[in-house]
């Protein structure tokens, strides 16, 4: 995404998205682990232009990466930041905790979600990841993406020079629909090794059914059946995602185009597109991680073989941002016109005990 002026390759959002979904097929983790980062590459590309923003892309090409700290630790109550940033005499100091530190322990600086104790205000600070001030725990327990680096980060007296502390409010407009993005990048690289593991194993496959419909597997109808279904169910689910692509370039585009309103339903329309796929694309493909066993038989549960990863990795990454909530959010948008939350957070609810 980094602009070719600037050395990077200029990809456009398909594009990456597209090579994203060639990288899950090989290994969901690692699109996953890189989610912060692309997602600080594409706020810094929506940055003014200037030194500071420059500075960032050197850093981007130089292959230095960035992690998340987003979420707060323990009992914290909806709309409250314990994570704080303080003003010192040299700039400012970090203090906090945060869990699903994505990418944070392979990251070289960290995208960490605070509050400001002098007045406030939500700000994004940049950390150096390497600092003695971070701690990083790899102690993310889920049953799939076991490799994301999802723990807790702590950052104790942090040092931050005041150019690392951006304004939340500057925040990228479709942070949330991008965000969302990767993820069904994810699922849709899963669906793709899903096919692909299948469709090998079913060639190899020698024992066959007495009561099947040919006198080999791979020649078995009602097996071309269930691959044929998988192979549907991972196209939809592809085309999906990559077709969510195209609203957020149009709101990238938009950014610049001094037109608040055509910028302002650019945005709407890269919420309600991944929205509406996150729907679709997690029902699919967990189903295809379902129908591939019943094209194998009890030899496809082999501890062996690991092709429960697959349903393991899809399920996790289908649990981010529960989709039950999307699909009101489309609904509400389809029926009434209202605009989709950007922004949106967990936490104890207010009126819990």
């Amino acid at each position: 995404r980094v602009p070719v002026e600037h050395g990077g390759a200029g990809a456009s959002v398909p594009q990456l998205f597209e090579l994203l979904i060639e990288l899950a097929e090989a290994d969901s983790n690692i699109p996953q682990a890189l989610r912060a980062h692309f997602a600080f590459v594409e706020d810094r590309l929506n940055a003014p232009p200037g030194p500071a923003r420059d500075a960032w892309f050197a850093r981007f090409v130089a292959g230095e990466l960035v992690g998340n700290g987003w979420t707060e630790v323990g009992s914290v109550k909806l709309g409250e930041v314990i994570t704080k940033v303080s003003p010192q005499a040299a700039g400012f100091v970090l203090n906090g905790a945060k869990y699903y530190s994505t990418g944070s322990i392979f990251a070289d600086w960290i995208d960490v979600y605070a509050r400001r104790s002098d007045n406030g205000a939500d700000v994004i600070a940049v950390v150096d990841a390497r600092h003695p001030g971070v701690t990083h725990s790899d102690d993310w327990d889920g049953f799939g993406q076991r490799t994301t680096g999802s723990g807790t980060s702590v950052y104790v007296d942090v040092p931050l020079p005041a150019e690392h502390l951006i304004p939340f409010e500057t925040r990228f407009k479709y942070q949330t629909a991008f965000y969302q993005l990767v993820l069904l990048a994810v699922l849709a690289g899963i669906g793709r090794a899903i096919e692909r593991d299948v469709t090998q194993e079913i060639r190899e496959r020698k024992r066959v059914f007495s009561h099947g419909t040919a006198d080999t597997t791979r020649g078995d109808a009602q097996i071309q059946q269930v691959v044929g279904q998988i192979s549907a169910q991972v196209y939809a689910a592809e085309a999906a995602t990559l077709r969510c692509a195209g609203p957020l370039q149009r709101a990238y585009v938009a950014r610049f185009g001094h037109d608040q309103a055509l910028e302002r339903q650019a945005n709407i329309d890269a919420e309600i597109e991944t929205a509406k796929a996150q729907v679709v694309v997690s029902e699919l493909i967990l189903r295809a991680a379902t129908d591939l066993f019943n094209a194998l038989g009890a030899s496809g549960v082999s501890v062996s073989k690991s092709l429960d990863r697959h349903w393991r990795n899809a399920r996790t990454a289908a649990s981010h941002n529960p989709w039950i909530y999307k699909a009101r959010i489309v609904g509400d948008w389809t029926i009434n016109g209202t605009e989709p939350l950007y922004v949106w957070q967990i936490g104890n609810s207010l009126k819990a005990g």
